[in-house]
């Protein structure tokens, strides 16, 4: 949509005064930790009678060493490959024969496991839960299994996304120090040297009761979690708190640049990747906004600067909740006869333009609504809010943190677009990235 008319964004600043209280209160959400240091959160929601178990594991790539790269994401893999109760395919099975689903993501960060389920079902998930963090099998023959899963999903995704593949050697470039560096599918000689030793430590290690933080929202009470809770996820053993992550990166002095070479490639595909703080940081927001500024929608500054001039057929920008200072991704991909160099140059372009002349209150009004938007839909399902509570809890400190989530971006002013513009997407700080069929011959 080009152009906002001034009733729609009455329209849309009624809705962002809305207080997100209305649905919701940080008061309704109750806490209790476990002996054993496991925190569980609980938010009583009768509004359909299903309920919700997000399983929040403090536990991602970063968290890897050179050597067993990717091996956060292999545990996505085994956790629903059999326990001591439940065995090889149970976890599934007993899962759906009690009306429920799960899925499961692994980020730089965090592994989390999501399971869904008729309310009467509650303690059939508790059941399934403490049997896989407390008993998963690590055993040979399924380790070699999904050892060979993982890497044909690592060789297939590199063949099917381009994405992935500019994303790999941007991060490795732009990262020398930190873990950030590689990709969260992990190296391929790391994929295939992992060893038994190797993987039982790590689920210890890192799938203690004391390093997760458990969220349950729908059709349940209070007191009936606490019960199933000491019953079932109290017994399992807390463990020595894992190693921190210390390793700080340091600053980038200079632009970085990685060429990538593709056969299947049609066009030109150009990243750059800009170093931003952790999540944590109060530029968060505005940084979020500025990143809806340049690409959401098609009145958005890189749609109208790109893909209407047809020198793009799409730009994205992308920036991933981190616990340590990440990346601001801005991507595109070249209309054909457009080359890498007149792509990346349009998109440089359209930063600066940003960075020296700001943007407009209009313009920061609407990619607001926008975003308050999307905020207050995902606050209307038990899924939305479940994930949405354990994901302020850890990456801003609290989770009652996402109450204020309205006001933080509403308090965003055209001159903090600018700033942060001016302060982080400039050249001494980004990393460039280019796929093509063929390099471009030196000028």
């Amino acid at each position: 949509m080009k152009r906002y008319t001034k009733a729609l964004l009455m329209s849309l600043g009624l809705l962002m005064a809305t207080p997100m209280a209305h649905a919701t209160k940080a008061e309704d959400i109750q806490s209790f930790t476990l002996d054993n240091g496991m925190k569980i959160m609980v938010l009583e929601d009768n509004s359909i009678p299903n309920a919700n178990m997000y399983l929040f594991w403090k536990v991602g790539s970063r968290n890897e060493v050179p050597g067993i790269t990717g091996i956060s994401h292999f545990f996505e893999h085994m956790m629903f490959n059999g326990a001591k109760k439940y065995g090889p395919k149970m976890f599934d099975r007993t899962m759906e024969a009690a009306g429920g689903a799960n899925n499961a993501y692994t980020t730089e960060n965090l592994t989390v496991y999501t399971d869904w389920f008729p309310a009467n079902a509650i303690e059939t998930i508790f059941d399934l839960e403490a049997d896989r963090i407390e008993n998963l099998d690590i055993n040979e023959q399924m380790v070699e299994s999904e050892r060979g899963v993982v890497a044909s999903e690592r060789l297939t995704g590199l063949e099917n996304s381009n994405w992935r593949v500019i994303q790999e050697e941007l991060k490795g470039a732009a990262f020398r120090a930190h873990p950030y560096s590689w990709s969260v599918i992990g190296h391929e000689s790391d994929i295939a040297a992992w060893t038994l030793e190797d993987l039982t430590q790590y689920h210890k290690t890192y799938y203690a009761p004391n390093n997760a933080v458990v969220v349950i929202a729908g059709d349940v009470k209070l007191a009936e979690v606490k019960k199933l809770a000491d019953k079932y996820f109290a017994p399992i053993p807390a463990q020595a708190p894992p190693r921190e992550v210390k390793t700080v990166e340091p600053l980038q002095k200079g632009e970085r640049r990685v060429f990538v070479q593709k056969a299947s490639v049609s066009t030109p595909n150009v990243m750059l990747g800009y170093h931003v703080p952790a999540t944590s940081n109060s530029d968060y927001y505005a940084l979020d906004l500025l990143s809806s500024i340049l690409t959401t929608g098609n009145s958005s500054r890189m749609y109208q600067g790109l893909v209407d001039k047809q020198v793009a057929i799409q730009v994205d920008t992308y920036m991933p909740m981190s616990f340590d200072p990440n990346l601001f991704y801005v991507m595109g991909v070249a209309n054909p006869g457009v080359t890498a160099a007149e792509l990346e140059g349009a998109m440089l372009a359209e930063i600066k333009r940003i960075a020296e002349e700001g943007v407009t209150e209009t313009e920061l009004e609407k990619v607001k609504n926008i975003k308050l938007m999307g905020f207050y839909r995902t606050m209307e399902t038990i899924n939305g809010k479940a994930n949405t509570i354990g994901t302020y809890e850890l990456f801003f400190g609290s989770y009652d943190k996402l109450f204020n989530a309205p006001e933080q971006y509403n308090k965003v002013t055209p001159a903090d677009i600018q700033r942060v513009a001016q302060t982080y997407l400039k050249r001494s700080n980004r990393t460039v990235a280019v796929l093509a069929a063929e390099e471009e011959a030196d000028q």
